[in-house]
């Protein structure tokens, strides 16, 4: 399949180097790879990351009001320890660093060695693991719940705190809550084509989606008749408004003692009559019209059960190379979370009130 490429093997490399050179106020390190933007000595340092392939999550995320720095690794691989231990060190200061992390296995296990290395460095470190994805339990990549597109909504909320002037303490237990807070479902028309592979990942007939996907493409709850775009957002909204109460694992580092603490936290379900910010995102092969076309029907479910609407936000944020299909994404918020959704954003993919 043609794509605008050269070697296979550069992607990554090329890509990143162009964004840096259309977004000068980024600076690129390439060994090991990160990217960082302007920071400041008196604030918490924001660091995520993961594998390319789902731009512009997440260094399309880096500036004033969300991300310090990102770490992209390989086309849907998880970027490596030392990236994460070379990049938090290169925007060390006395506010400390907060790792947000993607619930897939190698981006927990190599932000965990990360951790606990900039620990040993006398480094004050947190890291909040995001899990937002109600499609199902457990995956090919990962233990619990996938970390999806209410990453956007984490780093843009939790960017605003510590542009306050938040604690690291206080950025953490806002991460949690955000996340907490958060569910997501998705749903393929189409697979992506990774390079390496040259081939569409899975094929799907025309009347066939993949219900409940994951942004590698990962199988969700069944192979499902399509129909019509209504139909399938009445669905999509039912998986997310219906989903029962459920119980995950709260895995913390404890600065104090220098450990990983597990401990269950108690998910609640969604319920009327309270404020909800609305994402709709497209995975990278879908028009940005279709995207509002989705939308406008949410906007019916939502009435319909008594959820209001108090922000909303429709593109392509958490994408999966060229995959055809969208997301839906609803964040229960509070005055604080919808103060701090409100303040100045500046990064190259999402920008306002600046």
């Amino acid at each position: 399949m043609k794509q605008l490429i050269n070697k296979v093997e550069n992607i990554v490399e090329e890509q990143i180097s162009g964004m840096a050179l259309a977004h000068p106020e980024l600076q690129y390190n390439a060994h090991p790879r990160y990217l960082i933007g302007p920071s400041s000595s008196e604030k918490v340092a924001l660091i995520s990351g993961g594998g390319s392939g789902h731009e512009p999550l997440h260094i399309g995320f880096i500036g004033q009001g969300m991300l310090t720095a990102a770490c992209p690794g390989e086309i849907f691989t998880s970027p490596t320890p030392d990236q994460m231990y070379e990049c938090a060190k290169a925007v060390n200061n006395q506010a400390g660093i907060l790792f947000l992390i993607k619930n897939y296995t190698g981006d927990v296990l190599n932000f965990e060695t990360a951790v606990e290395l900039l620990h040993s460095d006398g480094i004050a470190v947190g890291s909040v693991l995001i899990d937002d994805d109600v499609a199902v339990k457990d995956s090919i990549y990962t233990a619990g719940r996938r970390g999806v597109a209410a990453t956007v909504l984490v780093e843009k909320i939790v960017g605003a705190a510590a542009q306050r002037g938040y604690s690291l303490t206080q950025c953490e237990i806002l991460a949690r809550r955000v996340n907490n807070a958060a569910r997501s479902f998705g749903v393929a028309l189409s697979a992506c084509t990774v390079p390496a592979a040259g081939k569409p990942s899975f094929i799907l007939e025309d009347d066939i989606v993949e219900f409940g996907v994951g942004i590698h493409g990962e199988p969700g709850i069944e192979r499902k008749a399509y129909t019509d775009l209504d139909s399938l957002i009445e669905q999509m909204f039912a998986e997310i408004k219906d989903c029962p109460e459920y119980t995950r694992i709260l895995q913390q580092w404890d600065r104090e003692t220098g450990q990983w603490l597990k401990n269950p936290v108690t998910i609640e379900p969604f319920v009327a009559n309270e404020q909800y910010i609305v994402l709709v995102n497209g995975f990278g092969g879908t028009p940005e019209s279709q995207l509002y076309g989705a939308y406008a029907k949410l906007t019916e479910c939502c009435a319909q059960a008594n959820f209001k609407i108090a922000r909303q936000l429709v593109g392509n944020y958490c994408t999966a190379l060229n995959m055809q299909g969208l997301s839906i994404t609803l964040l229960k918020a509070d005055a604080e979370i919808l103060a701090l959704w409100d303040d100045p954003v500046n990064t190259p993919a999402l920008r306002w009130g600046c």
